[in-house]
């Protein structure tokens, strides 16, 4: 079996999903949990972006161990320099320095002739070697790349120090049969090819971004580029889960392995779905919610008598529990403690101490508490940022007059630690809290998405609204959960509100 190396690019590819925004301590958690399922590289981000991009990588790049942690770096000194300060001192550091190499690209962005963009990645590989020694260059927009033009450039880049040649298909515009045989012919036609790995990175705008991989990977590449629950630019990138999953299961046919611990899969696929707000499609390969549920009867009756009649992946593979009730109002902390590490987390005794009580809290309310409930009390004990929040939710209510207009008021406490409180009119009970509470902020906010889930099955299940908006020409998004609907509503509103002082205030702590 070939060993293809997996390089997650879901913080830095994937949070360039439309809507959504992580802050430092959620980068941090989805980090940890990349380097538990296995990945071999973790691209932690662009540091040369923002400074809150910064101050991520540097975090992630000072606390992962195993992985390599790479940094995103356009072909010029000061993002490369940027991006050394960022992980230099990672375990395995690795900079991946990138330019285009199409003649769209070349001409129409970058106003380059061919022979100036080879001077450049030359001379910038070589200027990111003298920092690292583990270099990635990736050709952007490969696939409508000049072949001949390509496998010069690389033969140049892979002299003057990479040690990782990246094809991209930026777009998603290729074919399975297109891209195999780009990475053939640089296979053919690169003279010193060998000395490196040769990776693939796909996007799904076609919906052939795990076909081109697979393609790539037939033809000769070794590293395969994408996110978890295939998020992304636009359609998203290639789904990682998935291409390792169909090499395991289809190992007659794929003579390929990777290092993916497949039982994490839906724990980690889980986190990053509700850190960014990107709901998983119930019909989603591998990690969606129907992937193991069998309606029709047939289906039904066969399962009953033999599970491989229709289910090609166990359940328990990809880490999918099938008893998900765990523990209830006589469980104790030692019992709690085992769950936690069960569920993939690390917390410190007052972090632990913190969400043993929310437990509690919640036991008083649920009488059963799911595996999914816990999930939701760790990710906002691990994440949160309260020392830092500028509103706190003191008290809100709802009420309907005799036109059935609501009206809510909302009692804030502020930055200073005074409590204000005012009453706000919608045309619907949230757009009433909305509006209340928008009055009593004094940054200007629009709100340009709101969603609504739940956590698990029954009456008493948890509420889990999502929200991205503009707050002072900042586009952040919100998360909240709670057993009312409004109240996680509040939650979510106040807690976009709130990364972006904790944005700012970490900001300035840097500068």
């Amino acid at each position: 079996m070939t060993q293809i190396k997996i390089f997650d690019t879901t913080l830095r590819d994937g949070e360039q999903s439309p809507g959504v925004n992580l802050n430092q301590l959620e980068k941090l958690e989805i980090a940890k949990h990349l380097e538990r399922l296995g990945v071999d590289v973790m691209e932690a981000g662009f540091p040369a972006s923002s400074q809150g991009d910064f101050e991520a990588v540097k975090k992630i790049a000072e606390t992962i161990k195993s992985s390599t942690v790479a940094a995103l770096a356009r072909a010029n000194k000061q993002d490369i320099d940027r991006a050394w300060d960022a992980i230099q001192y990672a375990q395995k550091p690795r900079i991946h320095v990138f330019i285009a190499t199409s003649p769209i690209h070349m001409q129409d962005k970058l106003k380059k002739t061919p022979t100036e963009v080879i001077d450049i990645a030359v001379n910038m590989v070589r200027y990111a070697k003298t920092k690292c020694n583990d270099i990635e260059w990736s050709a952007e927009d490969a696939s409508r790349s000049d072949l001949q033009f390509l496998a010069t450039i690389i033969e140049k880049v892979i002299d003057a120090g990479a040690t990782v040649i990246n094809l991209p298909d930026t777009v998603g515009y290729t074919t399975p049969k297109e891209y195999g045989e780009m990475f053939r012919y640089i296979k053919e036609n690169v003279p010193n090819i060998n000395q490196v790995d040769l990776s693939t990175h796909c996007h799904d705008d076609l919906g052939m971004a795990l076909a081109n991989s697979i393609a790539a990977v037939q033809n000769g590449a070794t590293q395969v580029e994408g996110t978890i629950n295939g998020i992304g630019e636009r359609a998203g990138n290639a789904a990682l889960e998935e291409l390792a999953v169909a090499f395991k299961i289809r190992e007659d046919f794929y003579p390929y392995s990777t290092n993916l611990v497949l039982k994490e899969i839906k724990r980690t696929s889980d986190l990053i779905s509700k850190f960014t707000g990107m709901v998983v499609p119930g019909n989603k390969a591998i990690v969606g919610r129907n992937a193991f549920a069998h309606e029709s009867g047939i289906h039904q009756d066969g399962v009953l008598k033999n599970t491989q009649t229709y289910e090609i992946i166990t359940p328990a593979l990809v880490g999918v529990q099938s008893n998900n009730l765990v523990l209830g109002k006589h469980s104790g902390r030692h019992a709690f403690k085992d769950k936690i590490d069960q569920l993939g987390f690390t917390l410190t005794e007052e972090k632990l101490a913190d969400a043993f009580k929310a437990f509690k809290q919640l036991t008083d309310r649920k009488k059963e508490v799911t595996d999914d409930d816990l999930f939701v009390i760790l990710m906002d004990i691990q994440t949160d940022v309260s020392n830092r929040k500028q509103y706190q939710l003191l008290s809100f209510q709802v009420q309907y007059d005799s036109r059935n207009l609501p009206t809510a008021t909302v009692t804030l406490k502020t930055p200073a630690g005074d409590e204000i409180e005012t009453a706000q009119t919608g045309n619907g009970s949230v757009e009433a809290l909305y509006n209340t509470i928008e009055a009593l902020i004094s940054e200007p906010i629009q709100l340009t998405d709101f969603n609504l889930s739940s956590i698990g099955k029954g009456t008493d299940a948890l509420a889990e609204v999502h929200v991205n908006m503009n707050v002072d020409n900042i586009p952040v998004s919100g998360r909240g959960t709670a057993q009312d609907v409004l109240e996680a509503a509040a939650h979510a509103f106040l807690n976009a509100v709130n990364r972006v002082f904790f944005t700012h205030s970490s900001s300035q702590k840097s500068e």
